[in-house]
């Protein structure tokens, strides 16, 4: 069978062939009563629209960039940050019919081929995630004017809207929480200092401490469940009578865990721990990780939220979304 065309449309519905196609373009510019009518014609005839045909018309792809500016390797690890936002992210751009184009730009040769990718004008719109401190899609991105959202603010100054949660409330949440808990030698395991998570989740623990009795005791990861490792291995070198550890993510929280019961050191008799993120595996560590609660699903909904508004509007600038950030106490802490 032939595919119906949309010259068989306006004969079914009685319309002109510009009629149909402003219906099907989703213009606002044809009354109620014959939208209707040659919406059934669309349904009785099984009219697909030409997605080719179409962008030319609505000068629109109905594709979205999401870009993650990680390698492969980390991407594809054992952190679920990545899956988590990269599905929430995509089922809500499903449910408003954009398709997602997933971009990983781990090095200087594939952040080139993003911005070559966006810049040729195959997606309407772009997600940043994981980006780092001389990551330069930001300020591309901006130069091109096309309308672009960063999940979390971006390290470096441009005018690009984002969605964030409050990492340095949520940090001063969690070393408060250990200061009423009466413990003295409190040491922080802090992220990556080229990404704004890991910055500000260091000053939270430093205002927490700023006006007790405490001093500052810094090891810095990566975000990953090894450099929680060493990081606390370090940590108990440096200070062995610690008996307190804030850790900017949870998964550096369970390689922190797995050190200290590998130096004779129980948690959370010797030494409380508490982390960032509240990932799934927090609640099966032994004992079960006190944390922050990151909202990472509401946070990749907002994102797409944010990006759809600006497609709708035509516009480039936004207000930053900052989500709240909640303490989880189980019993590492």
């Amino acid at each position: 069978m032939k595919r119906p065309t949309l010259e068989a449309v306006a004969a079914r519905a009685g319309v002109s062939r510009a009629t149909v196609s402003r219906v099907v373009n989703g213009q606002s510019t044809v009354g109620p009563e014959i939208r209707d009518v040659v919406l059934r014609a669309v349904r009785e005839l099984g009219y697909v629209p030409n997605s080719a045909a179409r962008s030319l018309v609505t000068q629109r792809t109905d594709s979205i960039a999401l870009v993650v500016s990680e390698p492969t390797t980390r991407v594809f690890s054992d952190d679920p940050m990545f899956s988590t936002v990269i599905r929430s992210a995509s089922v809500e751009l499903e449910a408003a019919d954009k398709q997602v184009v997933l971009m990983l730009s781990g090095s200087a040769q594939s952040h080139a081929r993003v911005e070559r990718y966006i810049a040729s004008g195959h997606v309407d719109g772009v997600m940043l995630i994981s980006m780092h401190g001389a990551d330069p899609l930001p300020a591309a991105i901006t130069r091109m004017g096309v309308p672009a959202v960063s999940y979390g603010r971006p390290a470096v100054p441009v005018a690009l809207p984002y969605v964030d949660n409050d990492n340095v409330g949520g940090a001063e949440k969690a070393v408060k929480h250990l200061l009423e808990r009466g413990r003295r030698r409190i040491a922080t395991i802090a992220g990556p200092q080229d990404m704004i998570g890991g910055q500000d989740r260091l000053t939270g623990y430093r205002n927490a401490l700023r006006d007790s009795d405490r001093r500052s005791i810094v090891a810095v990861g990566d975000f990953t469940r090894e450099s929680g490792a060493i990081a606390m291995r370090q940590l108990l070198e440096d200070d062995p009578q610690l008996d307190a550890v804030f850790i900017a993510n949870d998964l550096m929280a369970i390689g922190a865990m797995q050190a200290l019961r590998q130096a004779g050191r129980s948690v959370p008799d010797d030494v409380a721990i508490v982390g960032f993120d509240d990932i799934e595996a927090a609640r099966y560590t032994d004992p079960p990780l006190t944390t922050v609660r990151h909202p990472i699903i509401e946070q990749a909904a907002a994102m797409v939220k944010l990006l759809l508004s600006l497609l709708e509007r035509g516009e480039t600038a936004a207000d930053p979304v900052i989500l709240t950030t909640e303490l989880v106490v189980r019993e590492s802490a």
